[in-house]
């Protein structure tokens, strides 16, 4: 992927040398500015949402939120690890808020322990929903939107939560299906 970006950068840079060799330098410079200002932006609405995560694990929200979701872990990831369970109900919760930076952590721990049960269906699982990003709040776009001064940043709600809503949805149905027809197989061969 860097080889491929450098590739187009390059190229736009020998284009735009040639096209508007005035233009260069400061569409480069306006280019490195704006890309610290989104990373700018980005760091502060991580710290603020990372501050409120640590404020709600030591309010205790996060473990209730926790034990409403474990049942449910325990037979969506098909796991008896108390941990595993755990940790992937913090993972889908901080993504469905629109939190997946602060989703990792939760989701890597959940991982160690479903490998550490031998648990490979529910860490394929957990890895598809990620991978869908599935939420429900896309707070990080909406902050973005926001900070680049959009008359209505939270416009995106409705067709993020459609999109991620059938994206996650049909992910985890063949996934689930995919998993019933490989142990049809498997069971057919022995």
């Amino acid at each position: 992927m860097n080889a491929i970006f450098s590739a187009i950068f390059i190229a736009s840079a020998l284009i735009l040398c040639i096209a508007g060799p005035n233009a260069f330098l400061p569409a480069l410079l306006n280019g490195a500015k704006e890309a610290a200002i989104t990373c700018l932006t980005l760091f502060c609405i991580y710290s603020l949402w990372m501050g409120l995560s640590h404020v709600a694990s030591d309010a205790g929200i996060n473990d209730a939120v926790a034990r409403l979701l474990r049942p449910a872990c325990y037979k969506f990831f098909r796991t008896k690890s108390a941990l595993g369970a755990q940790y992937a109900a913090m993972n889908v919760t901080c993504n469905v808020l629109g939190l997946g930076g602060a989703a990792t952590p939760f989701g890597v721990k959940a991982m160690k322990a479903f490998d550490g049960e031998g648990n490979i269906f529910g860490r394929n699982l957990l890895f598809i929903i990620n991978a869908t990003s599935v939420q429900i709040v896309p707070s990080t776009v909406i902050a973005l939107r926001a900070s680049y001064q959009s008359a209505a940043p939270a416009d995106i709600f409705a067709p993020a939560l459609l999109t991620t809503a059938i994206c996650t949805g049909m992910a985890v149905i063949l996934y689930f299906l995919s998993d019933k027809l490989c142990r049809s197989l498997s069971r057919r061969s022995s």
